[in-house]
């Protein structure tokens, strides 16, 4: 009897978000899953460690760690993670120059192997990463997907609801731009249980959540002071991972190529997107009000700076 071949995704970096993305992946028994890094035996005792677990959790994937690309071959999809993380006082700008050439590298070995994949960035600065990855891989723009924004509006989402004091699952609510200080929560489009966030919280509350929301993941370095988060980062990847292999076409703000929407062109930035099997379905426009397409702007000016870097 043939056996059914399982969808499969490589995880590239197995540090804490990469391992944590390929436990979340495995654990769905959605796809077998690949974990791919330059350190000899931590890919394999991760590995290891995950399949181990899997006889409890209750799911048949298979787990491979590897520090070989071959075994990425005939990939579905590629999570990029490698990189090295921010550390106290570090901008996620401070990180561009090495991990450029870390995604450059790891993303033409794995794209050569599986050129039919769909690739997720999650390396910081992430939206300059997008442009390494797309480049380096020579893929359409729609199989470059930067997870940003998905991240960015679980961070909101969650400090919505624990300002109002409701379940995080009422909370509707997205981000524009890149994925920094200049990104842009909306809150004229964010909702609880359908009542718009402006009418349920004051202004001076929103205003401070939306500052919250900006410096969520340095918040998190400061507290960490010998990394930066992990478990919400893997739990975003996971869910732009998932809509691509149940071809779901969720709504969900990713770094995208813009070639004209929102005024910007040729630049990776947050916006909120379809996505389905083929990566990014489409790229939904929304009106913004004049302050919000000068944030807006202002962030697209921020990645182009980071982007004029590379």
């Amino acid at each position: 009897m043939s056996r059914i071949q399982r969808r499969k995704v490589t995880v590239i970096g197995a540090g804490n978000v990469g391992a944590t993305t390929a436990q979340r992946i495995a654990e769905s028994g959605l796809a077998d899953v690949v974990l791919v890094d330059i350190v000899e035996g931590l890919p394999q005792g991760k590995g290891l460690d995950l399949a181990e677990a899997a006889p409890v959790v209750g799911h048949d994937a298979r787990i491979l760690g590897t520090n070989n690309y071959d075994d990425t071959t005939d990939s579905d999809v590629i999570v990029v993670t490698s990189g090295i993380a921010r550390k106290p006082g570090m901008s996620r700008d401070d990180l561009i120059n090495t991990n450029a050439g870390i995604v450059r590298s790891v993303v033409s070995e794995a794209a050569k192997r599986s050129p039919h994949a769909i690739l997720v960035i999650v390396t910081n600065p992430l939206d300059a990463m997008c442009h390494v990855a797309l480049k380096a891989s020579g893929f359409p723009k729609e199989r470059v997907i930067g997870m940003a924004g998905t991240l960015d509006s679980a961070r909101f989402r969650h400090f919505i609801a624990l300002e109002a004091g409701v379940s995080v699952e009422d909370v509707r609510a997205f981000v524009l731009g890149g994925h920094g200080d200049t990104m842009v929560p909306l809150p004229r489009y964010s909702s609880i249980g359908g009542i718009p966030l402006p009418e349920f919280l004051p202004a001076d509350r929103v205003d401070a959540i939306v500052k919250r929301t900006r410096d969520g993941g340095a918040e998190i370095v400061g507290l960490l002071k010998t990394g930066s988060a992990f478990y919400a980062p893997a739990a975003a990847t996971f869910e732009v991972v998932e809509s691509i292999l149940l071809d779901r076409r969720r709504l969900i703000p990713c770094a995208a190529l813009l070639e004209g929407e929102y005024g910007v062109q040729g630049l990776y930035v947050g916006v909120p997107t379809v996505i389905g099997g083929g990566g990014i379905e489409r790229i939904v426009e929304i009106k913004l009000t004049a302050e919000e397409s000068t944030a807006f702007a202002k962030s697209a000016a921020a990645v182009k700076e980071l982007v004029e870097l590379l």
